[in-house]
């Protein structure tokens, strides 16, 4: 399914940056001021984009949005979240309409090689291995927290024997979880049961319920399910395994290079810290937007 719909006012104005009138002063008609450099940076962004996808005026994003606070769908089926608000806006720093594919993650990846989409927003870890299939401009410092019911015994550097809900194709559920069950076996244990979901909602939902005794996701979506839950879940254990978030694009591509250029702008001019404020997750800011910055 593909949705198409007006870009929201954060976005808006930053396609302002890119059409509108610019005086003498660097401040844009209208009111908006912005520094000479960062009116350059957004020019850059634009001049690295292929022809046709300027010429269409679009940019094709594909997400799973089951994923929230990151992504997720409102009541209209839209996706909406913080990382649907970043990607927009460096939709709109290349002066693109951005026009949403939702897909399953693990369907993402193949549309972005294939040619069909040109960018990848579903809070994607860069690790190693995902970088021999596409490229990811790096924007978050992300790591992963458990959650569990209150007073829960749990500690998930031993969970041996435990039922740990997880969502399908993320980094814990193909190399986390594996490498710890496969340890408890090595050591004479019992392996971790993992219970796979499409979406995170589930995931929540079956350690609500007792069907897991607990679950493992990244920090910003393990930390608004707590929260949300009121109290019927806790995080258990430290954050580990910090990783980079990354848009996804083609390997080897001129949209990987523009994506960084237009994030790189929209960190110089503070729409990235203030998205970031808004969802709470500003400690894993970055100050330069990189390109395959995992190294595991």
């Amino acid at each position: 399914m593909k949705i198409r719909y007006a870009l929201p006012a954060l976005a808006a104005a930053a396609v302002l940056t890119l059409t509108g009138c610019v005086n003498d002063d660097g401040a844009a008609e209208g009111g908006g001021e912005e520094t000479a450099a960062a009116i350059e940076a957004d020019q850059a962004a634009v001049d690295l984009l292929p022809a046709e996808i300027a010429d269409a005026g679009v940019l094709t994003i594909g997400t799973d949005a089951e994923y929230p606070p990151n992504e997720y769908k409102d009541a209209d089926g839209k996706p909406v979240g913080w990382g649907v608000d970043l990607a927009e806006a460096v939709s709109a720093k290349l002066g693109l309409e951005p026009e949403w594919e939702i897909l399953g993650f693990d369907a993402i990846i193949p549309r972005i090689q294939e040619g069909a989409l040109n960018m990848g927003s579903s809070s994607f870890t860069d690790t190693v291995e995902r970088q021999k299939s596409v490229d990811f401009v790096n924007f978050l410092n992300a790591g992963t927290q458990w959650a569990a019911a209150p007073g829960a015994d749990i500690d998930p550097a031993d969970a041996c024997g435990l039922t740990v809900a997880v969502q399908a194709t993320t980094v814990q559920d193909t190399e986390e979880l594996p490498a710890k069950s496969a340890a408890c076996e090595e050591a004479g244990k019992d392996p971790i049961e993992v219970l796979r979901f499409d979406g995170q909602p589930e995931v929540t939902q079956a350690v609500v319920d007792g069907r897991a005794d607990a679950f493992s996701a990244d920090l910003p979506v393990t930390g608004d399910a707590v929260a949300k839950l009121d109290g019927k879940l806790e995080v258990v254990g430290d954050v580990f395994d910090a990783a980079p978030y990354g848009f996804a694009t083609q390997k080897d591509s001129d949209v990987t290079l523009a994506v960084q250029a237009a994030l790189q702008s929209l960190i110089d001019d503070g729409t990235y810290l203030e998205i970031l404020e808004g969802a709470g997750i500003e400690s894993g800011a970055v100050t330069e937007a990189t390109i395959n910055a995992g190294t595991e």
